[in-house]
């Protein structure tokens, strides 16, 4: 079965389940679980349970989407997403998006866990991406093209709407929030980086490094929707003061920086609410 066929397939279950047109798809990585609280009349449904959808196997990902509305916008929300790391393809880790944008949704907002690489950035804080390098050695969108998804070479001069950069940082500023732009690094993991490597990501201009998110985004980009992608610093990469991994620390960080990021993102659906207003009084 061809990918188009397969997502229309997804679609036209999530249809069955959830009859609304979503105007944001969400990636609840690590920040913004606690936002699938905020969805009012929830349509859950298990991965398991959509044709072609991966199973998730990260740790604290739950492994639903979750169909609803927040602040009066029609969103679909993966509660918990899929990793390279895991073993999917790129064609997998992406799926969901595809559906998502299939199903109507025009903006992605997407969070994650990341290690700080500038020195000027702190645990805890907020990283608003600017841009991205992608060292995850893939690409979801290679192979033939099918012109229905997107074009066979999308523009990434702004992968990241400057609009939603600037609104979120605002909104960051008004919550007494530490935000700050930056540029993401992606690499596929599992393992975590060694010194040299971070002084290689520094010098090439990251700001941050995780092992998501650019996947999604490619395909977010290709098939036209507008992105906002949000990084929590859970633990710093610092080469000459590195010290060994601590996962629960890392998740602690997390938890504590959630609120921060749910404020972020419940502003932003506010400004869509706002404008799905005014476009219906035009």
């Amino acid at each position: 079965m061809e990918l188009w066929d397969q997502i229309q397939e997804a679609a036209s279950f999530v249809r069955s389940r959830w009859s609304r047109r979503p105007h944001a798809a969400i990636i609840l990585g690590t920040g913004l679980g606690k936002l699938a609280q905020r969805i009012e009349s929830p349509a859950i449904i298990p991965y398991e349970e959509i044709p072609h959808f991966a199973r998730t196997t990260a740790i604290s990902h739950a492994g639903q989407l979750v169909c609803g509305l927040i602040a009066g916008v029609p969103v679909a929300a993966m509660e918990g997403r899929f990793h390279i790391y895991e073993g999917y393809t790129y064609q997998q880790v992406t799926f969901p998006v595809r559906v998502m944008r299939a199903l109507g949704a025009e903006l992605l907002i997407v969070s994650n866990a990341a290690g700080g690489l500038n020195p000027h950035f702190a645990r805890g804080d907020i990283v608003v991406i600017e841009d991205h390098i992608n060292l995850m050695n893939g690409n979801p969108l290679i192979g033939p093209n099918d012109d229905r998804l997107g074009p066979r070479f999308p523009d990434m001069s702004q992968p990241y709407d400057r609009r939603l950069i600037d609104r979120a940082l605002e909104i960051a500023r008004k919550e007494n929030i530490v935000a700050h732009k930056g540029v993401y690094l992606g690499v596929t993991g599992p393992n975590l980086e060694t010194r040299a490597e971070y002084r290689f990501m520094r010098l090439i201009g990251a700001d941050v490094v995780g092992m998501s998110t650019i996947p999604e985004v490619l395909v977010a980009v290709h098939g036209g929707m507008r992105v906002l992608g949000l990084s929590v610093v859970t633990d710093m990469c610092l080469p000459d003061a590195l010290q060994p991994i601590n996962l629960e620390e890392i998740l602690a960080t997390a938890a504590a920086a959630e609120p921060k990021l749910v404020k972020i993102v419940l502003g932003i659906l506010a400004d869509e609410a706002e404008r799905l207003c005014a476009a219906k009084r035009r």
